[in-house]
């Protein structure tokens, strides 16, 4: 089974360059540490304190490896101090959906 992990989050619209910074480090970070990532997304028009991540998996077991990949990882636990120390995720929720391709 593929699943995908579609991550919601609530951002403070006045630091979405510091969010962007954020997400464009994940691009690195995620694949060396065994997720397959689909991409983030940042508001343009429209809503202006939503953006999504979605990263994919084979299952649940992988996500989980993956995730004790990512808390080990240098960079990425430097990119989760930033974004707690400067606030600008406000929220985040993970959803995971089953991945249905032709």
């Amino acid at each position: 089974m593929n699943l995908t992990c579609f991550i919601r989050y609530e951002i403070d619209p006045r630091q979405r360059d510091a969010f962007r910074d954020y997400a464009l480090d994940w691009l690195r970070i995620i694949p060396r540490c065994g997720g397959r990532l689909v991409g983030y997304f940042l508001p343009h028009e429209g809503t202006s304190y939503e953006a999504w991540g979605l990263v994919a998996f084979e299952s649940l077991a992988d996500y989980e490896a993956y995730r004790a990949r990512l808390r080990a990882d240098a960079e990425g636990a430097a990119n989760f101090a930033r974004a707690a120390a400067q606030g600008f995720i406000r929220r985040e929720e993970r959803t995971f959906l089953e991945t249905l391709t032709p």
